[in-house]
């Protein structure tokens, strides 16, 4: 050893990436769990980075590094969302079956499926779009890719010549939104107390009755879907 070489310290203790990548994300995860239940909770209006930051244990600065303010919390929110979606599934369902009555119930499965899944997220964007242009924004982009899956619904209704006689392709969408949208899932499910079965059946058998030729309501036979789920009964409904 040289003698002018300076002392030699202590040893660091390597630097492990993947460790501080793993604490981060479970930050984030936190951060983000504690603004949905506060959003729920309090309304996203009047929920602050600084409750967000005491609910998720963590300090303001690290929410902002983290996820950002409230705005960007909720962008985050919503692309979660979009990446959990079951709708690619419920449309290569609907485009794989030869079945009207399949279809329908393969769009209801998928619809409920993310309603039943991200309820809560849904819940929290109605509340933020009240006082939040950009959430507003956020939330009609939502609406429309969501109504975007239920015109290829009704497309490919049209294709199995499956559609009421004079039904439009336009109403005919219009009528899978007022069905299967947000705002009847939490109607029938939160507000009436439904179960998501129930919910999911009555429904089925609704659009069955509203779309489809007489020839279309019923199963016969074919690839896709399956069988439909039979009406919910008045003793099941709840």
């Amino acid at each position: 050893m040289n003698p002018e070489d300076p002392p030699a310290g202590p040893r660091r203790r390597p630097y492990h990436a993947p460790r501080r990548a793993e604490s981060a994300a479970e930050t984030r995860a936190a951060i983000l769990a504690a603004a949905t239940r506060l959003f729920l909770a309090q309304g996203y209006p009047s929920v602050t980075v600084a409750q967000i930051a005491r609910a998720a244990g963590t300090a303001v600065p690290t929410v902002y590094a983290s996820t950002g303010g409230k705005g960007a919390i909720l962008t985050l929110l919503i692309q979660d969302g979009v990446r959990g979606s079951a709708s690619e599934a419920a449309l290569a369902a609907v485009r794989g079956t030869g079945v009207p009555r399949a279809v329908l119930a393969a769009a209801a499965r998928g619809t409920r499926r993310d309603n039943e899944r991200h309820h809560g997220l849904v819940r929290v964007m109605v509340s933020a779009a009240h006082a939040d242009p950009h959430a507003a924004a956020a939330l009609a982009r939502a609406d429309e890719a969501y109504r975007t899956a239920l015109a290829a619904v009704t497309r490919r209704l049209r294709e199995l010549d499956a559609l009421r006689p004079g039904l439009a392709a336009e109403r005919a969408t219009d009528i899978l939104w007022f069905h299967l949208g947000h705002a009847s899932w939490h109607q029938l499910v939160v507000e009436r107390g439904w179960s998501w079965d129930s919910a999911e059946d009555w429904l089925t058998e609704q659009l069955a009755a509203a779309l489809l030729t007489e020839a279309g309501t019923g199963m016969g036979t074919g690839t896709g879907a399956g069988s439909a789920p039979a009406a919910a009964s008045d003793q099941d409904t709840r």
